[in-house]
Formats: structure tokens, sequence, C-alpha cells
């Protein structure tokens, strides 16, 4: 595989919900940027006409920042083109072949629920359209240990290991990334960053909505599958983490594998699952579905580094509010000058990184009121990173 720029989009499930969420508004800030310059070929099963999907585009760029330039929107419709057709069906793919026209390295986007991947690629094979191609894998990638190992291995029975991606778009976002970089790019944090000063570590990803008519995936994933174990994992891996030698791909992969391996196998005790009121009576779920749409459970990571400290993780859907955050729990100071600075008046000092809705690092410690006396109260340093 060379390393040429990709010469056209291929988007499976082009109708669906992760293309109207993340992937049309992405592909806009692309034209906005003058950066898509290639065809994208939309392929989904039902027979929508052209007209329609660029309605569907435009109501998601709508809805993800609002139209801000019409000539940029007006470029990215220009450039889509529709196949529709069964994924099962050999046909599907020689259509596909037909739209990319001259194009000779596509890269193949799976925006698609996970129990398709293999077809879809395997057709991509049989269709002779894998050569100096790309294959863009959505999580979740299996649904355990075994058939991830089975998808892995079709993957690259097709398309050789450098032209298979294996993403997690939740890695994409600003504020996910700024972990990494404010960790890293600052030298005040690594002297308390540890067991000796680290109390606890909570992360959460609350929704106040349920399922939004994804009940057939949901049943299929759950909270456990569809967020934490992937989302907040990967939360969890830049934040313990050991400092890489480099910042390339490779020597931050292995530096967070470190941390997946040195996790402690979870017990029964450390885990809880829910289900919101009204979850059954979704669209395509399961009148007696046990699935959970919440779930917290607590972890260890037995490192030099963490080893004791607890990391609470939860997540579920019709929370009181939407939102994700990780709040680091500092240990207090080791003797206690002031009455109102013991634990148990309040929360203790804290670092707290707001990833959504909107991004932002708070620093909380105590303040001396005013007057003689010596009290006071927790405030917060809030640092949120200036917009473009």
């Amino acid at each position: 595989m060379t390393a040429s720029h990709s010469d056209a989009l291929v988007l499976f499930g082009v109708t669906g919900d992760l293309a109207h969420k993340m992937i049309f508004p992405a592909l806009y800030a692309l034209a906005k940027r003058g950066a898509l310059n290639i065809p994208v070929i939309g392929v989904a099963f039902p027979k929508w006409s052209i007209a329609r999907l660029h309605n569907r585009v435009t109501d998601s760029i709508k809805r993800s920042s609002g139209v801000d330039n019409k000539r940029a929107l007006s470029h990215l419709l220009s450039n889509f083109k529709y196949v529709s057709g069964d994924y099962n069906d050999p046909g599907t793919f020689t259509a596909i072949k037909k739209a990319l026209g001259s194009a000779r390295r596509p890269a193949h986007y799976l925006a698609i629920p996970p129990s398709l991947f293999e077809t879809v690629i395997k057709g991509l094979g049989a269709a002779k359209l894998a050569e100096h191609a790309r294959v863009i894998v959505e999580k979740p990638f299996g649904r355990d240990v075994a058939s991830a190992r089975e998808l892995n291995r079709v993957a690259q029975s097709v398309f050789p290991e450098d032209s298979i991606f294996r993403i997690d778009h939740f890695l994409g976002k600003e504020a996910i990334m700024n972990i990494l970089y404010f960790r890293f790019a600052n030298s005040f944090l690594e002297p308390i960053w540890n067991r000796n000063y680290v109390a606890s570590v909570q992360i959460t990803l609350s929704e106040a909505f349920g399922v939004k008519g994804r009940g057939a995936f949901y049943e299929t994933a759950g909270c456990l599958r569809d967020v934490i174990q992937n989302h907040l994992f990967q939360i969890v891996a830049l934040l313990a983490m050991e400092p890489p030698a480099t910042r390339d791909f490779g020597a931050v992969h292995n530096e967070k594998a470190k941390v997946f391996e040195a996790m402690r196998p979870l017990k029964s005790h450390d885990l809880v699952r829910g289900q919101y009121a009204g979850y059954r009576k979704e669209p395509d779920v399961a009148k007696n579905s046990d699935v959970e749409t919440f779930c917290a459970l607590r972890l260890y990571i037995d490192s030099w580094r963490w080893e004791g400290v607890p990391w609470y993780l939860r997540s579920g859907k019709y929370l009181a509010d939407t939102a994700t955050e990780v709040l680091v729990e500092l240990k207090p100071p080791p003797q206690s000058l002031f009455a109102d600075s013991a634990p148990k008046t309040g929360w203790p000092n804290y670092l707290r990184f707001q990833l959504s809705p909107n991004s932002a690092i708070a620093l909380a410690a105590r303040v001396k009121r005013a007057g003689k006396e010596f009290i006071g109260d927790q405030k917060e340093l809030y640092l949120e990173p200036l917009t473009k």
C-alpha cells in the first residue's frame, strides 16, 4: 500500500445516524477549508433520490453548526453520488465500482451496523475494490475477543494491515485530544499525578435522552459495549499512561496498551447495571430486554503509578444532563491545620476536565475568607480554551 491520498470516499450507511450526526458535519468542515476535492459515494439500502440525500446532508449541517458558508455546502453536495443496494448483492459493489469512475484509491468508510462489517469487507474483496484502497471500521470492532479476532482475520484477508483503520470517532474530539496535550505539555502536573496524591478518578458520560430510535442497535450493544469499553476506556488510558517517547501513533499506542494490560479484572461487585423506565417500550426493543442503558463500574490499574487508586466510570441515558467530564480527586493535606479544610467538611481539592458540552479545565482549591478567622471556601480556577 502506498502513502498516496485516497481519491474517493465510499460512505457505507450514508442514510444512517452516524453519518447524519458526525460524518456530514466533518465533510462540511473540510469543504469550508477547501480540503474536500474528491467524490463521495454514499451507499445504503433505501432507494433514495440524490435530492433526498442532499436534503439529509443539509439538515445535518443545519442541526450541527448551521450553514454559514453556502458555497462550501454547494460544493459538498455536488461531490455526492448515491448507490442503493443490498450489501449481500454483488450487484451493489458493481454499481459502486461504476460510480467511482476513474478513482483507483478509494477509502471505504463502514458507518454501518457491526453485524455487516464482514459482509461488506468480503464484498469489496470479491469485487476487486480493495486493491490500493483503504477500509475504515467504526467501533465496536467485534462483540467479544473471539468475534474481534475473526473480524480481524477477514479484514486482513482482503486488505493489507496498513490499509485497515480501526477507529473510535470519540478520540477525534478536541477536548479528548487536549487531555494528552495538557498532561504532557505542562510540567506542574507530573509530580502529583500518581497514587501518592490522587484519591480517585471519576469519568462520567451522561445523556439526557434515550436510544432515539436506535433500539435494534442498542439491543446488540448496551451501555457497557456502546461507550464504556471504548470511549471511556480510551479516556482512562490517556489519563493513566506513562509519557510516550515520541508523539507518533506507535509510541502512544504502546503506552496505552500497558494501561489496559495493568487493569485488574472486574468482579461482580465492581459493576452496576440499570435500565431507564420505558426502554422496553422503545421500537425494536425486546419486551423482556435486560440490556443496560446505565452502567457504572470501579476499576483498578495495578501499576507503580496507580496502585490502589479507584477509577469510577459511569454512563447512561435519560440522566439529568448531557455532559462528559473527568474529576480527579486529590488527597487531603497530611495535617489539618484548619478545621474547615478537613475532608469531612466538603469537596477535596480536585482537577476537572469538562469534555462536553463545552471544553474546559478547572482546578478546585480552598481560599481563605476575608477576616481574622482562618476559614475558607472551595473555589474553582476555571480555564476555558479560546475558540476560533
